[in-house]
């Protein structure tokens, strides 16, 4: 009898403080750099009991070392930002996870599969390794299976060259069609900053795995789950596949303008701050044209500002052009303050320092500090989305450091001796 088939679940957090409305799910993570493990973020500050798995012949996952880096200047210890942001709540344990090659790798893995109720992982070599979903449901049935790709899994259909390839951000960018949207019409196009792509797959990849969580609360049965980041940004495309399909309209790049109606867009004031504004429907429109006092009887919504046709028309870019200049001769505060008398929707392009300064978002609760291992000093970073009045997310402890709870989750979760760990140590498999 194999090791995982003598081990009863335990069921009740082991390792973790009671908290949030995900206690008692427990999560194993194979995944690396975004999607894969903000997905466990995300169940994690809300209460999951998240185990991440790192290979340690390559120090851990490679988010750790994301530059720049913060550094404690007091013991010169250093982490990438996204590492200290995104991993607290989580429990790192080493593994090397070649289970053809190892098997005490196998044992302890398979040991934690029978453990867990959800299983992530976004590692394209994953059946290289001797890891299968069928072997994996065999040793939890009740096991819920997300598997985080660019392009899709075998299991869910497709073209083989497509499947399990490499893929990032960028690219599912430009797959998907959302990077040809993204620029100025008369440049080529870009793609958009900061992993947009692999946060958005993760909420679906969450989204997906609360809904197999709840069917298996019904029926007992675990079920795998394929959250593909090009799908993803196909599903949050607003009209352009409908478009295209129905009516053959290709939509197109259009700056920082909205063709479809105006005022709209980013606007530079006086003193080279920006603002972007947004006054969509026709008595935004008139409201928006008296407080600037513009000629309304000459640029009428119809004629100048309520659709393509319009904005996009002499009169409409000439229009356009005296918002520009309005704003070019008004300093930021002055603008932004006319705009919030009128009621209408626009706000002040803000950097890192505007943000976590204004006192809103301070009154929000939105900046939570908590003691990161790794640093061994107390940070600051963003808290909790959503907000949820009576089980609200937590931090119970920061990021952690390579292999900090190896021992202990063996020991506590596996039921492993110290002997046994001891045993393990030195032939690469947990240290």
């Amino acid at each position: 009898m194999e090791r995982w088939e003598k081990l009863q679940k335990k069921e009740e957090p082991v390792l973790i403080p009671k908290f949030g409305p995900l206690s008692g799910m427990r999560v194993l993570l194979n995944g690396t750099v975004v999607a894969a493990p903000f997905t466990a973020t995300m169940l994690s500050d809300f209460g999951a009991e998240v185990i991440t798995l790192e290979r340690p012949k390559v120090k851990g996952d490679t988010a750790r070392h994301q530059k720049p880096q913060i550094v404690n200047p007091e013991n010169g210890n250093h982490i990438s930002g996204a590492w200290l942001q995104n991993s607290r709540n989580k429990l790192s344990v080493t593994l090397e996870t070649n289970l053809k090659k190892l098997p005490e790798s196998k044992e302890i893995f398979l040991s934690l599969i029978k453990q867990v109720d959800v299983w992530i992982e976004n590692m394209v070599w994953i059946e290289k390794l001797g890891i299968t979903d069928e072997m994996l449901l065999e040793v939890n049935p009740g096991l819920i299976i997300c598997h985080v790709s660019g392009f899709g899994t075998p299991k869910f259909g497709g073209e083989e060259n497509y499947l399990n390839r490499a893929c990032y951000d960028p690219l599912a960018q430009a797959e998907s069609g959302w990077c040809l949207l993204q620029g100025f019409p008369d440049k080529p196009p870009y793609y958009a900053q900061q992993y947009i792509g692999d946060y958005l797959s993760a909420l679906f990849a969450v989204n997906g795995i609360l809904m197999a969580y709840i069917d298996r609360k019904r029926t007992g049965k675990g079920q795998i789950i394929d959250c593909s980041l090009v799908e993803s940004y196909m599903r949050v495309m607003d009209d352009n596949f409908p478009l295209w399909s129905e009516m053959g309209i290709q939509k197109e790049r259009q700056g920082i303008q909205n063709r479809t109606y105006q005022p709209a867009g980013i606007f530079e004031t006086k003193d080279g701050k920006y603002i972007n504004l947004g006054a969509y429907g026709k008595g935004a429109y008139e409201k928006c044209m008296k407080g600037f006092g513009f000629d309304l009887e000459k640029y009428s919504y119809e004629a100048a500002g309520g659709s393509e046709a319009a904005v996009m028309s002499e009169l409409g870019q000439e229009l356009n052009k005296q918002f520009v200049d309005y704003f070019k001769s008004h300093t930021v505060k002055e603008a932004i303050q006319m705009i919030i008398d009128l009621k209408l929707g626009a706000t002040v392009i803000n950097n890192c320092e505007d943000v976590m300064s204004d006192p809103h978002w301070q009154k929000r609760g939105d900046w939570v500090r908590y003691e990161d291992q790794t640093l061994e000093k107390e940070v600051t970073a963003f808290g909790f989305a959503p907000k949820l009045s009576d089980t609200p997310g937590q931090v119970w402890r920061g990021a952690p450091r390579l292999g900090q709870d190896t021992e202990e989750v063996l020991e506590k979760l596996l039921d492993y001796t110290p002997e046994e760990i001891s045993a393990l140590k030195g032939n690469g498999i947990i240290d």
